[in-house]
């Protein structure tokens, strides 16, 4: 039978990287805890981690069994939470990954509120537009644009009918001149995004059932989302950008909309995690808040007014 501090001492090495950090967060001696470790290997007979002198990470068995020692804990916390009568209050750690224009500048007051409404909860956020390891990096959930490549995780929507506009500051347009077509970008100055070393310089825009793609240049690329926002709105370029990233802005004149007789591409806000065991009443309640919020925002959406 593997014993639960066992587990526990695993999960937070991962975490950390580090045995002896693991040891002093879970109040135990190194001696205590590398005696943990060994016995939680014997009894898998598998060997978890990789050490050196300056390194510690884990194995593929070591990553594979994670995922499920993970899993374990989060279900004997929330038993112990039901047992000691929290059925309306939430507490514990939720991990969280999320764009970072998104977070930056939509989420993070979101969370404020998210966290007022449930003080006992401790929020811990990562913020960057590379798409997160679910399986080794220390978050629970991630929010994500599109939908998963891994058909392997679960994908729950949070703002399935959002899509991208095309926008640029007034003070841009009335230098350059607004396009009333997709072709016309071709004489204007589009802010790049790039995503995996790859540049996303082919824009597509649908009217009716006709669809229009557009390969755009310009002078500046960026991997960072927020950057590409920021240039926008310093009125250095028209982008392509979610509406949920932009509605503030365009609602306070900072942004403004073009093409309008034209849809932009469908661009899905989803919370995905990597087993629906992750699938916990906090990340529940945080999905119908986060869908509200949207819900919200898209009702603003240039195409709700056809």
């Amino acid at each position: 039978m593997l014993r639960l501090d066992d587990l526990e001492l695993f999960a937070r090495t991962a975490e950390l990287g580090s045995l002896s950090a693991a040891a002093r967060a879970l109040d135990c001696s190194p001696a205590v805890a590398s005696a943990a470790l060994k016995r939680l290997e014997q009894q898998l007979e598998a060997r978890l981690f990789i050490r050196s002198t300056r390194s510690l990470r884990l194995t593929a068995e070591g990553e594979q069994f994670l995922a499920y020692a993970s899993t374990a804990l989060q279900s004997l916390e929330e038993g112990r939470q039901a047992l000691a009568g929290g059925k309306s209050a939430i507490s514990g750690v939720l991990q969280l990954s999320a764009p970072s224009d998104f977070g930056r500048n939509v989420l993070l007051p979101w969370l404020d509120a998210f966290q007022r409404e449930h003080p006992q909860l401790s929020l811990r956020l990562l913020l960057s537009d590379r798409v997160t390891d679910l399986f080794r990096q220390p978050v629970d959930i991630a929010l994500r644009y599109g939908e998963p490549e891994d058909s392997s995780l679960v994908a729950l929507p949070v703002a399935a009918t959002n899509r991208r506009v095309l926008c640029a500051a007034p003070s841009y347009f009335a230098a350059h001149g607004r396009p009333l077509q997709p072709d016309d970008l071709a004489d204007h100055n589009c802010l790049l995004y790039m995503l995996g070393g790859r540049v996303h310089e082919r824009w597509a825009f649908s009217e009716g059932r006709r669809t229009v793609s557009v390969t755009v240049a310009g002078n500046r690329v960026s991997d960072d989302a927020d950057v590409v926002r920021r240039w926008a709105v310093a009125g250095q370029g028209v982008t392509y950008k979610s509406w949920l990233d932009v509605a503030g802005d365009v609602k306070a004149g900072r942004l403004t909309l073009a093409l309008d007789g034209y849809l932009g591409e469908p661009t899905p806000l989803n919370l995905i995690c990597a087993h629906r065991a992750q699938l916990s009443k906090p990340v529940h309640l945080l999905r119908e808040f986060l869908q509200q919020r949207c819900a919200e925002l898209l009702a603003q959406a240039p195409w709700q007014a056809r």
